[in-house]
């Protein structure tokens, strides 16, 4: 297994052999699958070559890239200002029309840089697209970004990540800065589902392939306690099924000091996050924790992760 953590100025690759840098430059956002390897940035999407680790080709000159996935329908990236794009090959991208055409639209605004907003997170399904806008909407495709549906009143406002299921079509988890949702019916309706968390501005979540009903979710007070390295303090909550309350792990450094972790699933019961204390793995469902044996760079201390990606 080889995992790939992304920070602002970085991606790193960890495997027995140890860690290192495999990509600079701009990094907003990673993720994998398999059509390979891709990594957004402020200057378009990169793909991490097959041959070599350190080796990238810009697949795609599309502006700002905030938000990118990758599965069996093709590499999808979304943008700054909003807008999302598909590559069925995961080379050649195209610009799925219609989003900003929303009723929504009108709203959205990103509260740091209220002119503008853009893509948080784009959620590929066999049944559905779901495109998280920040902020202001989570809205959905059920033809891979031909047409678009609304945001939900009952949904999430501010979605940071998602997590859904492949046993559970319907099923899918948001993880927002209005807390923590949950919807059994395709995002026609949400609820929240928040018991045992003592903060509620969550930030990633992870679903355990073995169960649909176990879920990871970072979170912190507030966006300051979660990206700020001064202000820093947050925590990993785990859930064990759909009604039973979460559970910090209290194996994980923090919550003071710790900026907001990303998560990924690597198996049955198995995860990794990447936080800005170094790399940690849980194989039973983040009751407990091990740090990987990795030097981890003490400039990446003050930084958030800004994805992780098992390869």
């Amino acid at each position: 297994m080889r995992l790939l953590a992304a920070f602002p100025d970085r991606v790193l690759s960890c495997t027995s052999d140890g860690l290192r840098t495999v990509f600079t430059g701009d990094v907003q956002c990673l993720d994998a699958g398999p059509l390979g390897v891709y990594c957004g940035t402020a200057d378009g999407v990169y793909r991490q070559s097959d041959g070599d680790p350190g080796e990238w080709t810009r697949v795609a000159a599309v502006g700002d890239v905030t938000a990118v996935a990758v599965d069996d329908s093709g590499v999808w990236a979304g943008t700054e200002p909003s807008a999302v794009y598909r590559a069925p090959d995961g080379e050649t991208f195209a610009e799925c029309s219609g989003l900003t055409g929303l009723p929504s639209s009108d709203d959205w605004a990103f509260p740091p840089r209220p002119s503008t907003h853009h893509v948080r997170w784009v959620e590929p399904t066999g049944e559905r697209l779901y495109v998280a806008v920040e902020a202001g909407a989570l809205v959905r495709s059920p033809d891979n970004g031909e047409t678009w549906r609304d945001r939900v009143s009952s949904g999430p406002y501010d979605t940071h990540s998602m997590a859904t299921h492949g046993d559970r079509s319907a099923l899918a988890y948001s993880a927002a800065g209005d807390g923590f949702y949950v919807t059994a019916d395709g995002g026609d309706s949400w609820r929240t589902a928040e018991a045992g968390l003592d903060r509620t501005y969550c930030w990633s979540v992870a679903c355990d392939p073995g169960d649909p009903e176990r879920v990871l979710v970072s979170a912190a007070d507030g966006p300051r306690r979660a990206h700020n390295a001064g202000t820093a303090s947050s925590a990993v909550f785990r859930r064990d099924g759909s009604d039973a309350d979460w559970e910090r792990c209290d194996d994980l450094p923090g919550p003071n000091g710790l900026l907001a972790a990303s998560l990924a699933a690597t198996g049955d019961g198995e995860a990794v996050a990447a936080t800005n204390r170094g790399l940690y793995e849980t194989t039973d469902w983040g009751a407990s924790w091990t740090e990987l044996d990795a030097e981890w760079p003490a400039a990446l201390e003050s930084e958030r992760p800004r994805g992780l990606a098992v390869a």
